[in-house]
C-alpha cells in the first residue's frame, strides 16, 4: 500500500503529537519532583538578597552595659593572646605547624561578613548549625538530616588560601571558641571512642588502640573500646613520633588555628559561652538570622566528677606529657592545669 506525500506527513504530526502528549506530564513530573529534591536538601529556592528572619521571641540582645563589659573582656584576651604569642616566639612566621598559618580550617562566609576557625569540641556542632544556616540550609532540613553537618558546609564553604583568608578578613569578623585544653580532650575521647558509631573510623581506630596498648593481664570484662589511659598512651606516642595532626579531635587549638599569624577579632571561651556568643551575634548583626544554641550539651555528671574520674587514672608522667603537647592552648587562652597534677599526686598514680 502507498501513502501520499501528505498522508505521511499527516501520519508523523499525528505520532509527534502523540509523543507530545505523553512526555509533557512525564516533564511536569519531573520538574516538580526535581523541585521538592532541592527543596529537601535544604537549599534557599529564592533570590540572592533574601535574608531569613527569626520569630522576634527568639531574638536575644544584650544591654549597652553588657556590650561595654564583654567587650572589655575580649579586649584582655586578645591583649594575653598577642603578649604570649609573643613571649614563645609563635608570632613569626615559619614553616613548621605551629607557626606556618594555617586558613585550611576556616570558615568564611561573605555574604553575613563572619569567619570562624572550628576547633572541634568546643561548641563546634553548634555553630556548624548556625554557620549551615548562613549557608543557606534551612533550620527544619537541619533538625531531620542524617547528613555530616561539616560536609554539608564544605558544600557551601571551599578552603581557601591564607591569601583569600586575609582578604575576607577586611571586612569580615573573625572568631575562634577555645575551651579548658584537658576538657576538650576528654569530651573528644567520651564522644569519639566510648560512644564511637560500630564500624566509623574512630570504632576502627578504638579496636586498634585497644590492640596495641591493652595489657593481656587486664579483665576479660575491660570494655571494647580504649580505656583512657590506653588512649592518652597512643596520643603521646603519636605527638613523640610527629604526628601531632593525628586528629582534627585531638589537635591542639593553637595549631589547628593558628592564632599568633591569624588575627582574631572575638575569641570566645566555653566556659564563657552564653555570653560570648549573644555578643559575638550581636556584634555581627545578626540577632534576626541566627540564635544562640547550645547543641550537644553534657548529660549526666558535671564536668568536674567527669574530669576527677578519667584523669584521675594517669600517671603524673602521662599528665606531663598531654600539658606539654597542649601548653601552648594552656597559656594563651588562660587556662590552668594546676588542679590536674595535684590530683594525680593525691592519688598517687
Amino acid at each position: 500500500m502507498r501513502f501520499g506525500g501528505s498522508t505521511c506527513r499527516a501520519i508523523r504530526r499525528y505520532f509527534l503529537v502523540v509523543i507530545a502528549i505523553t512526555l509533557v506530564p512525564l516533564a511536569l513530573v519531573y520538574v516538580v519532583r526535581y523541585d521538592s529534591i532541592y527543596r529537601i536538601k535544604g537549599y534557599e529556592y529564592v533570590n540572592e538578597s533574601h535574608v531569613p528572619v527569626l520569630p522576634e521571641e527568639s531574638v536575644h540582645t544584650l544591654s549597652p552595659n553588657d556590650v561595654e563589659r564583654i567587650e572589655k573582656r575580649m579586649e584582655r584576651r586578645r591583649k594575653l593572646l598577642q603578649e604570649k604569642c609573643s613571649e614563645f616566639g609563635l608570632d613569626v612566621v615559619g614553616n613548621d605547624t605551629w607557626h606556618k598559618p594555617n586558613a585550611w580550617e576556616f570558615l568564611v562566609n561573605k555574604k553575613y561578613h563572619i569567619i570562624w576557625c572550628n576547633v572541634f569540641k568546643a561548641a563546634s556542632s553548634s555553630w556548624m548549625f548556625n554557620f549551615n544556616v548562613l549557608a543557606g540550609y534551612s533550620p527544619e532540613f537541619l533538625q531531620r538530616t542524617k547528613e555530616v553537618f561539616l560536609n554539608l558546609a564544605r558544600e557551601r564553604y571551599p578552603r581557601v588560601s591564607i591569601e583569600q583568608l586575609r582578604e575576607a578578613q577586611n571586612d569580615s569578623i573573625t572568631f575562634m571558641i577555645a575551651r579548658h585544653p584537658f576538657e576538650r580532650l576528654l569530651s573528644a575521647y567520651r564522644d569519639k571512642l566510648v560512644f564511637a558509631i560500630p564500624h566509623s573510623y574512630h570504632d576502627k581506630l578504638g579496636r586498634r588502640i585497644v590492640r596495641k596498648y591493652r595489657s593481656k593481664n587486664l579483665d576479660m570484662n575491660s570494655p571494647k573500646y580504649p580505656t583512657f589511659p590506653e588512649f592518652v598512651r597512643w596520643l603521646l606516642d603519636q605527638i613523640k613520633h610527629g604526628n601531632v595532626q593525628m586528629d582534627m579531635h585531638f589537635v591542639s587549638s593553637t595549631m589547628f588555628c593558628t592564632p599568633c599569624v591569624i588575627n582574631f577579632d572575638v575569641i570566645m571561651k566555653f566556659d564563657t559561652l552564653d555570653e560570648d556568643q549573644m555578643y559575638l551575634i550581636n556584634k555581627t548583626g545578626l540577632t534576626r538570622v541566627i540564635a544562640p544554641e547550645w547543641r550537644n550539651a553534657g548529660k549526666g555528671k558535671n564536668t568536674q566528677e567527669l574530669l576527677q574520674s578519667f584523669y584521675s587514672k594517669l600517671s603524673p608522667k602521662e599528665l606531663h606529657g598531654l600539658y606539654q603537647y597542649y601548653k601552648y592552648d594552656f597559656e594563651l587562652f588562660n587556662y590552668s592545669a594546676t588542679s590536674y597534677f595535684n590530683l594525680v599526686q593525691e592519688n598517687g598514680t
